[in-house]
């Protein structure tokens, strides 16, 4: 349904037709200033941006409202109030103190939630308007068992966003591959940490070569077929390939990075045109000029304002760029989602209703969604907790790889093992920027635990448990710290009473000194330190106790990464810094 049918032929905002019903608790849209009208379940929370103050029912036909103000004993909703006309107060309220009221823009804040949140999501989130016609707009198909079941409001969140190369849609003929069934050819997965302060977009190349297992996969007539896996092939092939679907691509993830996605969206072609135009362009920035005659993208140096054609060129842009190959074209891409996120979150976007119907419209109509995420109440759940994260804190980064060494001229990468570091980091909820996370004291408190003196390695006297962690590692660290770190006073104690998420070290007072140096060789932060009491080893001398919980990777392993231990080939960038195109 368009604006015109929503109200706007007579000038009315389409947010103002959404009335509180006191019965309900609900908003219902009304369409008519004084016909009665059909209930349409609004949103519950934060009403409609631009919306006046909760209003009555229409007056009954042949009543007017002087005549509602006459009837004895019934209590009478008062007049609405008429844009940019002065209204007196009622009488006994002239020279009271108005109520502060909101600001505009904490008000649509309130509204939009999500809109401050990652690009193909923060689309959806808007539709609070009319519901059943976005949820009509919305196309989904089956996990097929492959996701976590759906995201969760208190715990980390992994999203799955696939960028298919399918040339659907009005315009998108033209472009190569004309009959191409569709692959992964841009895949990112967003890892929203559990406290919300912080997210990492972890960009995956399409030329990786992985191993795509099988894939049960839902038929249209409701039958399931098991489509074949493959070995050693390019990480695109996951999706659209023998009838694969993004589960596919999921399932793919999953067995490459050890982490299953919650949901998953797949954007096509016009994903990317219909976005850009929705908000009014997206500010690139170039440190050259580029005419690339495969993406049709030809824009001088400097600064300018796509949207549409020109943005979808953008994107797909590669030969004319970095060393001309798809690393340095998903260089560009996060470049251009920081730039794109910027101005969703900027004013200008989130306090104009047009921009944020023009969202809804857009993100609903050319995204394809999981079954376990198929309607406008699942996305606005999604995009308000995305709608928490602050910029500058959500990283843009690169799975690390190298040139493919099976290959005398490589046109397919393989992963490097700093990779594996990246993977662990997404999968234990570490950041990738330095976040407040802790309250000034606890935070000082914990820092001021690896301060001071350390002891030789020689001196450290340690029981090592296992508490979570693979069978063996009490073992195999025991080895590690004896024969590669000289810590020769240890030992191996079994397992432990209880199962632990995080590895610690409790240590005594006296014992600090030995306490830092195990901490510094395992790689431990000063919150994994516990000052308690120490135990009796196996020669009746007092020692630390070291028990590794289910975050522990292996000996050698660093097991409290920060952002600092981030690897320098992993490309990280945030999306609140402005980048040029090289």
């Amino acid at each position: 349904m368009d604006a015109q049918g929503r109200g706007r032929a007579e000038n009315i905002d389409p947010a103002d037709q959404w009335v509180l019903n006191p019965d309900t608790g609900e908003y219902e849209l009304r369409l008519g200033p004084s016909a009665p009208q059909s209930a349409v379940p609004g949103p519950r929370g934060p009403r409609p941006p631009g919306a006046g103050a909760a209003r009555g029912r229409s007056a009954a036909p042949g009543r007017t409202p002087e005549r509602e103000r006459e009837a004895p004993g019934r209590e009478v909703p008062p007049q609405r109030r008429r844009r940019g006309v002065p209204q007196e107060p009622p009488p006994g309220q002239r020279g009271r103190r108005p109520a502060k009221k909101k600001s505009k823009a904490k008000k649509v804040l309130l509204w939009t939630g999500g809109t401050m949140a990652f690009v193909v999501l923060v689309a959806g989130t808007a539709g609070y308007l009319y519901l059943e016609h976005l949820n009509d707009n919305i196309q989904s198909v089956s996990d097929d068992g492959a996701s976590t079941g759906g995201f969760s409001k208190d715990k980390a969140i992994n999203i799955l966003l696939i960028g298919t190369d399918k040339r659907t849609g009005s315009g998108n003929e033209s472009y190569g591959d004309k009959g191409s069934e569709g692959h992964a050819d841009t895949t990112l997965l967003l890892h929203v940490s559990k406290d919300r302060s912080n997210a990492t977009a972890l960009s995956i190349p399409r030329d990786l070569i992985v191993d795509v297992p099988d894939c049960p996969t839902q038929q249209e007539d409701g039958s399931e077929k098991i489509i074949p896996g493959s070995a050693g092939v390019r990480f695109n092939t996951s999706l659209g390939q023998g009838g694969r679907t993004p589960s596919c691509t999921m399932r793919t993830v999953t067995e490459l990075t050890g982490i299953t996605p919650d949901n998953f969206m797949v954007a096509d072609f016009n994903a990317v045109k219909t976005l850009t135009s929705a908000v009014g362009g997206v500010e690139v920035c170039l440190a050259k000029d580029i005419d690339d005659p495969d993406s049709h993208l030809k824009l001088s140096k400097g600064t300018h304002t796509i949207e549409g054609e020109d943005a979808l060129a953008f994107v797909r842009t590669r030969h004319s760029v970095g060393f001309g190959g798809d690393l340095s074209r998903i260089e560009l891409q996060q470049q251009f989602l920081s730039s794109l996120m910027r101005k969703l979150k900027s004013n200008d976007t989130l306090t104009s209703p047009t921009k944020m119907i023009k969202l809804a419209e857009a993100g609903t109509k050319a995204l394809t969604v999981d079954s376990q995420l198929d309607s406008i109440n699942k996305l606005k759940d999604l995009g308000l907790e995305l709608g928490k994260l602050n910029v500058k804190n959500l990283t843009f980064a690169t799975v690390p790889v190298k040139d493919n060494p099976a290959e005398k001229t490589p046109v397919t990468v393989v992963l490097k093992e700093s990779a594996q570091q990246v993977f662990d980091m997404v999968k234990n909820d570490v950041s990738f920027t330095e976040v407040k996370q802790q309250k000034k004291k606890e935070k000082a408190a914990v820092a001021a635990r690896l301060k001071g003196e350390k002891a030789p390695a020689s001196e450290v006297r340690v029981r090592i448990l296992n508490g979570g962690a693979v069978d063996g590692s009490a073992q195999e660290t025991l080895s590690w710290l004896q024969v590669n770190q000289s810590v020769t006073k240890s030992e191996n104690a079994g397992n432990a009473p209880e199962e632990l998420s995080r590895t610690t070290l409790e240590y005594a007072p006296d014992q600090a000194d030995q306490a830092r140096r195990l901490a510094d060789i395992m790689g431990l932060s000063g919150s994994a330190m516990k000052p308690g009491e120490s135990v009796t080893n196996s020669q009746g001398v007092p020692a630390m106790t070291l028990t590794l919980g289910k975050d522990f990777k292996g000996a050698g392993v660093k097991i409290d990464a920060a952002a600092a231990d981030v690897p320098d080939d992993a490309r990280k960038s945030t999306a609140d810094k402005v980048e040029c195109a090289k």
